[in-house]
């Protein structure tokens, strides 16, 4: 027999004495090196050699669309590789960024926290999206530039999206695509991920990206995200944007790093097609210098109810009133709750800032939760910034942002990254 010699699937199923099917899992799965020719694959001699019937069909994972992902053998021994980061110092221009030349548009935009970032950084702001028609009454209460309100998997939202981005840069290159998308069609049944519909709102987002060609690409989404299939969820977005023509840098970074006087920690891609390298922004403050709670919201214990202002505490039964007294800093009020109705510390960076199903942070200090204004100090945002709707949707909106001054941090490094700023 020839070293050169090649296989079928059905003659190496016939020679394993398995299935078709079972084969064919173990070349998608890339445990078997198989070669493409046209729609049929053809094994080698020397792979099949190498081929070990040690893996086990159900140690095959599957990434976000349903295709294999090559299993490890030893799991629990891996180690998490390095991110590639490429660390910039930004804290010379972070009292006086300057304007910039950059452009931005802002998809899954929410109320805006990103989108004040990248402003704060000098990035001009061409457009924002998003489906919460609370969130978009903000963004249209805080921004000049347009905001589109719709599902962007309409057509006829993409279009009108599309036809103002088209107006609003009128001749100028559109420098950067940002995108929070949602992480919820990433949830796991097993190890398997099959055409979740919520999925579609990251392929919109490659899509848009592939159409506008900008400059960078830059995504956001919970840390978890990360771990997702023992990461091969970060490597499928990392592909996906390769096969686009863009070259992603990944790390997680940490709110608190940035004056921001909260520990949110958030996963960051940041991509440019342009052959730059990609920086992400080297932390300013040490861990003994964040920003407090107290420091964030004192003077707010104070400040008379103001609607307009987004400060209008809650009142509490009595017996609330009396469980938020005796409870400890860092400690649920539930149980069943460990990361709502939480007392923030008053010493120390809060918590992170959520809203969930109604119950929220409650005050260091005082025997309530904290307003939505208070809220947003604690996310970074300027008093400035009015959230519009009802209480319970102004929380919803905070809760989901991305810390403005993170917002800013990424957007003086993508700066640097573009050469606009010396590195």
């Amino acid at each position: 027999m020839e070293q050169n010699e090649f296989y079928s699937i059905a003659e190496v199923a016939e020679q394993l004495d398995l299935s078709q099917k079972a084969v064919r899992r173990f070349v998608a799965s890339g445990v078997l090196a198989a070669v493409k020719n046209g729609s049929s694959y053809s094994i080698s001699r020397k792979a099949l050699e190498n081929f070990s019937l040690d893996v086990e069909l159900e140690d095959i994972e599957y990434d976000l669309f349903g295709e294999p992902i090559l299993p490890s053998k030893s799991k629990r021994s891996q180690v998490r590789k390095v991110d590639d980061v490429n660390w910039v110092d930004i804290s010379k221009y972070w009292e006086n960024p300057g304007k910039s030349s950059l452009t931005y548009v802002d998809l899954f935009c929410g109320a805006g926290g990103l989108s004040k970032g990248l402003e704060m950084a000098g990035l001009s702001g061409i457009c924002g999206l998003d489906w919460f028609d609370e969130a978009g009454m903000t963004y249209e209460r805080n921004f000049e530039h347009p905001f589109i309100n719709g599902d962007i998997k309409l057509a006829e939202n993409k279009q009108k999206f599309y036809d103002t981005v088209q107006a609003q840069l009128n001749g100028r290159n559109l420098n950067v695509v940002a995108g929070g998308f949602p992480c919820q069609g990433f949830s796991m049944a097993g190890n398997r991920i099959v055409d979740d519909p919520r999925n579609s709102l990251y392929l919109e987002l490659i899509e848009i990206v592939q159409n506008l060609q900008p400059d960078f690409v830059l995504c956001e989404n919970v840390k978890g995200l990360r771990s997702m299939l023992n990461g091969a969820v970060e490597q499928k977005i990392i592909a996906d944007f390769k096969k686009i023509g863009y070259s992603i840098n990944v790390t997680t970074l940490c709110a608190a790093d940035y004056y921001t006087p909260q520990t949110r920690e958030r996963v960051i891609f940041i991509g440019n097609r342009i052959g730059k390298k990609n920086y992400h922004p080297q932390p300013i403050l040490l861990p003994e210098a964040y920003i407090t709670t107290g420091e964030a919201i004192a003077d707010l214990m104070t400040h008379p109810e103001d609607e307009g202002f987004n400060h209008q505490p809650t009142k509490h039964r009595p017996d609330m009133v009396e469980r938020m007294q005796q409870l400890k800093e860092g400690e649920s009020l539930y149980k069943g709750y460990s990361d709502a109705w939480k007392k923030c510390p008053w010493n120390a960076p809060s918590c992170t800032i959520k809203e969930n199903h109604g119950g929220v942070n409650i005050h260091p200090r005082l025997p309530r939760v904290l307003t939505a204004r208070e809220m947003a100090r604690l996310q970074s945002f300027p008093d400035d910034f009015i959230f519009m709707g009802k209480k319970n949707k102004q929380l919803v909106q905070i809760g989901n942002a991305v810390p403005p001054y993170l917002g800013k941090a990424i957007g003086l490094a993508i700066r640097c990254s573009a050469e606009e700023l010396e590195k």
